[in-house]
C-alpha cells in the first residue's frame, strides 16, 4: 500500500501543487483547506504522515501536531511555514514535529523528506509491533494454564486467539476447572494487560450489595453510604472485568448489567447520570446456561450478549493425562511457599500418582490442589508423598453414593446434586468450610443450598 499523507493548507492553490505532486511520487494523498475537517477525519484516513501549514483561521499547525500526536504519536508530522524564525522552528521541534519547513522549498527536497518520514512511519511501527509480540510470548511462557489434554488445547488455542481483541468471552466449566484462572491468561495476553483485572463472584453477594459493588453508589443513596463510591466496572477501567457464576443474578440485575454492556455506562444506585466505562467483560458460569434460561433463571437477550466467543473448559475427569504435569506444577508452587532451611522439598510416590490419575475429580482442578497440599502437610520431612498421605476418597474410591437405593430410577438434577452435596460434606467430617472449598462454590451459596435442603446447622 502506497504511504497516506494527509495535507493541510488554507491556500487551495498549494494543496493542489502538492497533491499533484505528492501523488506523482506514489504517495495516496488526502487534502484539506480547513484543519478542523482534517482532524475530524483523522481516525477515519489514519495517514502514516501530516504535512500541515502552521498559520491557518481555523486551528494552527501545531495545533493539528498536538491532535495528531495525541491520537498516535507514531505519526511524522511535517510543518511549513512562510515565516520561519530559529525560536518558532525550536518550538516546533521540542513539541514532536518531525521537520520544520520554510517557503518557498524545492519540490525534489520536499519529496526525499516525505519519503524519509513514510520510511520513520513504518520502522517505528514494525519496531513497536515486534516488541508487543515479544512481550506477548514471554508473558504467554508465563501464564499460560497447564496442559496438553488435546481438548484442553483447543480451548486454549482459541484463548490465544481471541484475547487481542476485545471482545466479550463466556467462559464454561464445571467448579474447579480454572475458569478464573483462564480469564487472566485471556487478560495478559490483550493490549489491556497494563490496566488492572478485576474480579467478583456473583454468586457471594445478596443482590444490593452485588448492584453497589458492580455500579457503584452515591452517597446518601442507602443506610450506610457515607461516600461516592465507584463500581468495579468503573474501577477496571482500561483493563478486564471478570464476573464469575453470573447465572447468579438475580433477573432484575440481569437487565441493568445487560443495559451496561449495550451502552457501556452504569448509573450508579441512588445516581441519575450515567458513568461511562471502558472494560473488557469476561463472565463465567458453572452452568449449563441454555438449561437456565429454559428453566426461566438467565435472561435470553443477556446471554446472547455475552456469548460472542465461548470457551468450555473440559473437567479434570476428561484430561486424566494432564495430572502428572498439574501435580508437578501444584508442589513446585508448594514448594517455593514452604522454601527455608527446615523445609523438605516433597514429590509424588509412583504409588500415589497413580492414584491420582484414577481418580474422578468430581471437584476437579481445585479439589487436585487441596489434596496435594493437605498431603504436603502431612508429609513434613519426608520428601516423598506416599499413597497413605492422600485423602481416604482418593486411595480407596467409594461406589459413587450421587443416588440413594431408593431414588427413582432417572433422579432430577436436584437430587443429584443434593446427594453429592452431602457426600463431600460428609468426607469433609461436616467442615462446610471444606467442603465449600472441594466443591468449588462459595461458603454463602453452600449453606443456602443446605438450608434447602432442610440439613441442620445450615445457616
Amino acid at each position: 500500500m502506497p504511504p497516506a499523507i494527509m495535507i493541510v493548507d488554507d491556500e487551495q492553490s498549494i494543496l493542489d501543487t502538492l497533491g499533484i505532486l505528492l501523488r506523482s511520487e506514489g504517495f495516496a494523498t488526502h487534502t484539506f483547506q480547513n484543519g478542523r475537517e482534517a482532524m475530524e477525519q483523522l481516525t477515519t484516513l489514519s495517514p502514516d504522515l501530516v504535512l500541515t501549514d502552521i498559520r491557518m483561521p481555523a486551528i494552527t499547525g501545531l495545533e493539528i501536531l498536538e491532535t495528531v500526536h495525541k491520537w498516535d504519536p507514531l505519526i511524522p508530522v511535517i510543518l511549513m511555514t512562510a515565516q520561519a524564525s530559529l525560536q518558532s522552528a525550536v518550538k516546533a521541534v521540542n513539541e514532536g514535529a518531525y521537520y520544520y519547513l520554510q517557503k518557498p522549498f524545492g519540490n525534489d527536497e520536499l519529496v526525499a523528506l516525505c519519503r524519509r518520514a513514510a520510511e520513520t512511519r513504518l520502522l517505528k511501527t514494525e519496531n513497536k509491533e515486534l516488541k508487543k509480540e515479544i512481550r506477548r510470548r514471554e508473558r504467554s511462557d508465563e501464564a499460560r494454564p497447564i496442559g496438553k489434554n488435546r481438548a484442553f488445547m483447543d480451548v486454549l488455542r482459541m484463548a490465544e486467539t481471541v484475547a487481542p481483541t476485545d471482545s466479550t468471552v463466556l467462559i464454561t466449566g464445571e467448579s474447579g476447572t480454572g475458569k478464573e484462572v483462564l480469564a487472566r491468561y485471556i487478560h495478559r495476553l490483550s493490549a489491556r494487560d497494563t490496566g488492572p483485572f478485576v474480579s467478583i463472584n456473583c454468586g457471594a453477594l445478596p443482590e444490593s450489595l452485588l448492584e453497589s459493588e458492580l455500579f457503584g453508589h452515591v452517597k446518601g443513596s442507602f443506610t450506610g453510604a457515607v461516600r461516592d463510591k465507584d463500581g468495579l466496572m468503573v474501577a477496571a477501567r482500561g483493563g478486564t472485568f471478570f464476573l464469575d457464576e453470573v447465572a447468579e443474578m438475580s433477573p432484575g440485575l440481569q437487565v441493568k448489567f445487560l443495559r451496561a454492556l449495550q451502552e457501556r455506562e452504569v448509573v450508579p444506585v441512588g445516581a441519575t447520570e450515567p458513568v461511562r466505562i471502558d472494560v473488557r467483560i469476561i463472565a463465567a458460569t458453572n452452568r449449563d446456561p441454555e438449561n437456565e434460561i429454559r428453566a426461566g433463571n438467565f435472561r435470553s437477550d443477556l446471554y446472547y450478549r455475552l456469548n460472542v466467543i465461548t470457551l468450555h473448559i473440559p473437567p479434570l475427569r476428561d484430561r486424566l493425562d494432564d495430572i502428572p504435569q498439574l501435580a508437578e506444577n501444584v508442589l513446585r508452587k508448594l514448594n517455593a511457599a514452604r522454601s527455608n532451611g527446615d523445609s523438605v522439598p516433597v514429590h509424588l510416590s509412583e504409588e500415589a500418582l497413580a492414584a491420582l490419575q484414577v481418580y474422578d475429580w468430581p471437584g476437579n482442578v481445585r479439589e487436585m490442589e487441596n489434596a496435594l497440599e493437605r498431603a504436603a502437610i502431612l508429609s513434613v520431612g519426608d520428601p516423598e508423598i506416599a499413597l497413605g498421605a492422600l485423602p481416604a476418597r482418593i486411595t480407596t474410591p467409594l461406589p459413587q453414593p450421587l443416588v440413594a437405593e431408593r431414588a427413582p430410577t432417572n433422579p432430577t438434577l436436584e437430587l443429584v446434586e443434593r446427594a453429592y452435596i452431602m457426600w463431600v460434606l460428609g468426607a469433609e467430617g461436616g467442615n462446610k468450610a471444606r467442603a465449600a472449598e472441594v466443591l468449588g462454590i462459595d461458603p454463602s451459596t453452600l449453606y443456602r443450598k443446605l438450608s434447602r435442603y432442610g440439613v441442620a446447622g445450615a445457616s
